[in-house]
């Protein structure tokens, strides 16, 4: 099954920053988190640019809300109109 690729944009970690991860000396487990975790990081930058404050100002409702309304563009106007894509 092919996913379509994610502009520059909305890549959650570089190669660069993937290769780092690689070479941390960190478990198998340890090294999911890690990426999980930057991946995140910039995730609610991005949704905290959208609502126009600051990480630390960021509500769960904000973040739930967020989600909500990128699941209903990607369900109504398609994958390609979302900011996640999977």
């Amino acid at each position: 099954m092919d996913l379509p690729s994610q502009q520059p944009s909305t890549q959650f970690l570089t190669l660069e920053e993937s290769a780092k991860v690689d070479a941390a000396l960190l478990s198998s487990p340890e090294k999911f988190l890690t990426r999980l975790t930057i991946s995140s990081l910039k995730l609610l930058q991005h949704i905290a640019q959208e609502y126009g404050v600051s990480i630390e100002d960021l509500t769960t409702q904000q973040v739930i809300s967020w989600f909500e309304k990128d699941s209903k563009l990607r369900r109504e106007q398609g994958i390609e109109s979302s900011y996640l894509k999977w």
